[in-house]
């Protein structure tokens, strides 16, 4: 599940060697939809390090009246 998440691969192309795609599919909709996976997220950011935490300027968008585009205004 994880891998998918991380690759942004469709389910189908998950590799052969963590089993059939169907089988893990259908494991990630049970833990969904019975609340599995919220209570591990939530279990495993309890205790997350802020410390080191970042963000790479590639994911921030900027107005563009902030990087010299046109300006609406009166």
């Amino acid at each position: 599940m994880l891998w998918i998440v991380r690759s942004g691969a469709q389910w189908r192309e998950l590799p052969e060697t963590y089993g059939p795609w169907q089988s893990i599919y259908a494991r990630f909709a049970k833990w969904r939809d019975d609340g599995t996976l919220e209570a591990v997220f939530h279990t495993l950011s309890a205790d997350a390090d802020m410390e080191n935490l970042s963000m790479d300027s590639t994911c921030v968008k900027v107005h563009e009246s902030a990087n010299g585009g046109e300006k609406n205004g009166g």
